[in-house]
């Protein structure tokens, strides 16, 4: 379930959400979808497990590979103008940041855990949110590798971005991921450690 916002004219613009964004309380989660604010479902254990999996063999990885980027949950992303702002579960970014920053506008890798808001249908078209957010980081310039995890079952659907363009995996169980840009290389399993479907 997730609570909606509407402006007057029941729509928001890019600013506009930032604005209504910045008044409220740190610990809700707002999206912009299509112009109109979600409020998203607060996530599961088993999602913010898989994130912090994700977020911490990134971090060793990237400390080896690319002191410069850091991997952190939740980052504010500001693609341009338009009507989405999306919350990715994990991004990479700079590692070098201002005290009290919320927003950037450059990232390298971003990663979703499905989850049950990412299966709303998106205002005005018959997509769901996950397929939109998938779309936006794959047209954002500087990003190089999109994650699409799963949090039922061990699954990962891994765009990674090269000179001829997008190469997109799906990924299961018996599967390496291999982020050969983040310096990355680790079993789809170990996304999984500490949760239910890893005891399955």
């Amino acid at each position: 379930m997730q609570i909606v916002a509407h402006d007057r004219a029941g729509r928001m613009s890019a600013s506009e959400f930032r604005s209504f964004q910045a008044r409220r309380p740190d610990h809700e989660r707002w999206e912009l979808v299509g112009g109109v604010a979600m409020m998203m479902t607060p996530p599961t254990i088993a999602h913010n497990q898989i994130a912090s999996n994700l977020e911490r063999l990134l971090n060793d990885a990237l400390a080896r590979h690319a002191p410069a980027w850091l991997a952190v949950q939740r980052p504010g992303l500001d693609l341009g103008t338009g009507d989405f702002r999306p919350e990715p579960d994990v991004g990479g970014i700079d590692a070098e940041y201002d005290p009290g920053q919320r927003f950037v506008d450059r990232a390298y890798l971003l990663a979703e855990v499905i989850s049950d808001t990412d299966e709303v249908i998106v205002p005005g078209t018959d997509r769901r949110w996950i397929e939109v957010k998938r779309e936006l980081y794959r047209a954002h310039p500087h990003c190089l590798a999109v994650l699409v995890i799963a949090q039922d079952r061990m699954g990962v659907s891994l765009d990674l971005r090269s000179e001829g363009g997008w190469t997109s995996t799906t990924l299961d169980a018996a599967d390496d991921l291999s982020l050969p840009g983040f310096g990355l290389t680790c079993r789809v399993t170990d996304l999984y450690e500490r949760t239910p479907v890893s005891r399955n």
